[in-house]
């Protein structure tokens, strides 16, 4: 759930600073090519683009079944830290 709220949080923090969403075929543009965006506008660092694109491997991870990739205080963190983003970059 975590993982799909940070997402979604990153689309719309993409939408709120006017950053395209979707590819130029009209496609969704992939969560970490709109996080990467989210740097390159300027919208947070780069420090902060790395963050999150470990957020979403931690997600990726738990969507295919690699639990022994993670473990519990590793998810405390990432819920945390979500919540702390989406608190510092509101959309």
């Amino acid at each position: 759930m975590t993982g799909t709220t940070l997402e979604v949080h990153v689309r719309a923090l993409c939408v709120k600073h006017s950053v395209d969403i979707a590819l130029p075929n009209g496609s969704p543009k992939k969560a970490d090519t709109m996080n990467a965006d989210l740097k390159k506008a300027g919208v947070y660092d780069g420090l902060r683009q790395k963050q999150i694109t470990a957020w979403m491997d931690l997600r990726n991870k738990a969507a295919h079944g690699d639990y022994a990739e993670y473990d519990k205080a590793q998810v405390r963190l990432f819920i945390d830290g979500v919540r702390d983003f989406m608190v510092k970059y509101p959309a």
